[in-house]
Formats: structure tokens, sequence, C-alpha cells
């Protein structure tokens, strides 16, 4: 018997999240039901983080202990033969007995795609969020920047626990324009507030089309610092097909 550690990627379109839930289908449950087809006798896999529904993933990171006499390159073949075409295991290997995908994760990438187009592009919109009026992509640098660093963020997300703190760590904020109307956001952090990446989208794309401003981003870091205090923010959330799990590192 040995502790697994496998990189899994999903579509997640058709799914209710990544966390098993009775009644709905989840990237947990189909992954958990293709293991027991190749001997996985446990209760319940590890995940390094829960997705929402319609967020994608590259990078999903799963453990779970299996006695397997072979190679962990039959592993994955084995497990993406029993997987749904919209799930994959890119990558298997035993790691030590104590690894949890989760709580050793020492950050988190997320990367968000969105396009500017008045009408609509059935295409690209299954992975990318289409938005209109086009966006300032100078503001969109800049504003990216002002989240770099420690700062609550409670303006942007809501703790993973109950109790939990909305303190966050940011070491990379970045847009990147990839084509004429099409931009990209990665962003890292050492963990993320529930819904916390596509709020910052929202909020960065609100700013880029002159609803908010730099400065309203700027003082609802500062403030949360001193106090909760009302944030003029506009509320919302971008959409979760345009989310991407990219990556977590150990």
């Amino acid at each position: 018997m040995a502790r697994y550690q496998v990189i899994l990627a999903y579509d997640g379109t058709l799914f209710e999240g990544s966390q098993r839930q009775a009644n709905s289908r989840t990237v947990q449950g189909d992954f958990e039901k293709a293991l027991r087809k190749v001997g996985w006798s446990g209760s319940s896999v590890l995940i390094a983080g829960r997705t929402d529904t319609g967020v994608h993933a590259t990078g999903q990171v799963a453990a779970f202990d299996l006695d397997w006499s072979h190679a962990e390159t039959e592993l994955v073949n084995a497990l993406n033969a029993y997987l749904p075409a919209d799930v994959a295991v890119r990558e298997a290997r035993v790691t030590r007995d104590d690894f949890h995908p989760r709580f050793d994760a020492t950050s988190r990438r997320y990367r968000y795609r969105l396009f500017c187009q008045p009408v609509r592009d059935p295409l690209r919109e299954k992975l990318a969020w289409r938005t209109w009026p086009t966006v300032d992509g100078e503001c969109l640098v800049q504003t990216a920047a002002l989240l770099m660093g420690t700062h609550d963020f409670a303006a942007f997300g809501s703790p993973t626990t109950p109790k939990g703190t909305t303190v966050r760590t940011v070491i990379k904020a970045e847009w990147q324009s990839v084509s004429a109307d099409e931009w990209q956001f990665e962003v890292q952090a050492d963990a993320f507030l529930y819904r916390m990446v596509r709020r910052l989208v929202f909020v960065q794309v609100a700013v880029a089309q002159g609803k908010a401003s730099t400065e309203a981003v700027a003082r609802s870091l500062a403030e949360q610092a001193q106090g909760p205090r009302k944030v003029d923010l506009p509320s919302g959330l971008a959409p979760a097909h345009g989310l991407t799990l990219v990556e977590v590192t150990y």
C-alpha cells in the first residue's frame, strides 16, 4: 500500500464543482468511481482545493492510498480508461505516506480568460468570459499591481472555514494581452478565499471599463486592516467558466 499523488485536468462545464456531493455529478465523485475499478477501497480521496461549478482545471492535485503493483504510467492509463472524456489524470507518482494535497500546498495559481466583443461567440464563450464594453489594458495592469503582497482581502471573498482569516499573500497578479480582443489574468497566492479570483477579476474589469476606480480598490485593501468598513466597489463575480486552476505548488 502506498500513497499516490495525481494531477487532474477537467472541463468543469458539466460538473457541479470538484467536491463530492450526494446527488450531483462532481469531479471527485467520477474520480473515485474510476479508482474503485482499479482496486481502491478507501472512503474519500484528498483534494488540493475545491473548485466551483463550471470552473476548470489543468493542475488539480489529489491523493489516495492504493495497493498497486504496476508502474505509475500504467496507473495513469488504467484510470483514464475508466474516467469520462471531460476528466483526465495527467501524472501519477508515489509520495510520502502523510502527504496532504491541501494542507501541504504552499501556493496555488489560477488563470482567467476574457475577451471583449459586443456579439456572442459560442465557441470561445465556453472557456472565456465575453464582456463589453472593451477594457482598458493599462487599467487592468495598474489594478493588478495593487493586489501584490499581503492584504486583508475581505472585500474580495469569504473565509474557507467559519472563523478563518481573510488575510492572503498574493505573489503574482498579471494581465497579458493574448490577441486583439482577449486577455488572460494569472494570479498566484499562498491560498485563496472562497470565490476570491472571480471577484478580483470582476472588480478589475469594472475598473478597466470606467465603472470603478483604482483608488477604491487600493482603499478596500488598506481599510480592512483597520476594521471592516463600507467598501465602494461594484458587487458581482466574473463567470465561473472563464476560470482554470492551473497549478498547486509544494
